[in-house]
């Protein structure tokens, strides 16, 4: 089973009201696509993240002439040599061998896994919650009570940002729009010391509908988050732009967090990331994975969630929600896989059991022209 052909699909969306996070302001979504096809005519996707000319040439001058000819079954060592070159690049081309692989053994991707613990994932609805609006609190707002509308129960919203007094406020308004009738996760992507994040307590201790906070400090600060630890009675989760499945036992062996949130975009392959969950089941550690930047990643995080075993022994079906999107982001609808209720049935099927719109990914198309 020889790789006889990689196709690329570098694709950008300007976004007409930028929205971001305590990283900044974004103004565009990007996402980068590659399809694998084998001589006996077997096809697998896979998805990264990065600069779009530094992915295109990396792919065009190196990864492609490496791949083209290779034993489509050599996942190991193929994922693992990329891997030296650029990490996020052997994300794309693990997930696309993966399924490759599960289709030409007449499997799913769960069932490699050791098969389906249930048939719908949980979600909640994430938000990057600052703009460039005077505005920005009635519109972050706006967005949440759409997705209230919508069916979800459980959000996330963005802290950081700004000052601390004017997070507060938008909490205060944002818990007022729920009235504790949905769950709420507060994301700081790192942006706080330890001294400020405690100055949060007094505000967090007011509500029973908090379902943790993501990354208060930077993530290598893994005294300082044990720290926290000890005085917050909320989980604390982080830990998505780790690389190796490695990278998390500081943060387990040092009881810094209680929910691990692993991005497939961001560690070295399908590997690493179905590691990085047992390890974290192995640690007692619950599993809410990233799924923020891409389309198929967010399904490989559902299709895993789905083979997990829950976390909680009195409940056996429980597990932790996966990260749902719900920002101006067209890649979203790039597959048919639709939120219900705050959930999404596990498609079926050989594969990922379902097929990206080629037709819909070619109208965002990256056109090679310099953006930033």
């Amino acid at each position: 089973m020889l790789i006889r052909r990689i196709e690329t699909f570098p694709l950008y969306y300007p976004i007409p009201q930028p929205y971001g996070d305590a990283n900044g302001i974004k103004s565009y979504r990007s996402a980068f696509f590659i399809r694998i096809t084998t001589d006996d005519g077997i096809q697998g996707w896979g998805e990264c993240e990065d600069w779009l000319p530094t992915l295109q040439k990396g792919f065009e001058d190196r990864i492609i002439p490496y791949l083209t000819g290779k034993n489509a079954n050599d996942r190991t060592q193929i994922v693992r040599q990329i891997a030296k070159w650029h990490a996020r690049s052997a994300s794309a081309v693990s997930m696309a061998l993966t399924e490759i692989f599960a289709k030409s053994a007449g499997k799913s991707v769960c069932e490699l896994w050791g098969g389906k613990q249930r048939d719908k994932v949980p979600l909640y609805a994430s938000f990057q919650s600052y703009s460039e609006r005077s505005d920005w609190v009635k519109h972050s707002l706006h967005l949440i009570e759409a997705a209230l509308n919508a069916g979800f129960s459980s959000f996330k919203v963005k802290i950081g940002g700004k000052t601390l007094e004017e997070d507060r406020m938008h909490i205060l308004e944002v818990q007022a729009l729920l009235r504790e009738k949905g769950q709420l996760a507060l994301d700081a992507n790192g942006s706080y010391d330890y001294a400020t994040a405690i100055r949060l307590l007094p505000l967090l201790e007011q509500w029973s509908n908090l379902l943790w906070l993501e990354e208060p400090l930077p993530i290598e600060q893994t005294h300082n988050y044990n720290l926290l630890r000890q005085r917050m009675f909320l989980p604390i989760a982080g830990g998505e732009d780790m690389k190796l499945a490695s990278d998390f036992l500081p943060l387990l062996t040092g009881h810094a967090l209680d929910i691990v949130t692993p991005d497939l975009l961001h560690l070295n392959g399908m590997d690493e990331y179905w590691g990085t969950l047992h390890l974290a089941c192995n640690f007692g550690a619950r599993i809410s994975p990233h799924a923020y930047d891409g389309a198929l990643t967010r399904l490989y995080a559902i299709l895993a969630q789905a083979c997990l075993v829950s976390w909680c022994k009195m409940k056996p079906d429980t597990i932790d929600p996966v990260e749902w999107d719900v920002m101006d982001n067209p890649f979203t609808e790039l597959l048919p896989l639709r939120p219900v209720n705050g959930e999404v049935t596990v498609p079926g099927g050989l594969g990922i059991g379902i097929e990206l719109d080629v037709e819909r990914m070619n109208a965002y198309l990256w056109d090679g022209s310099r953006y930033r």
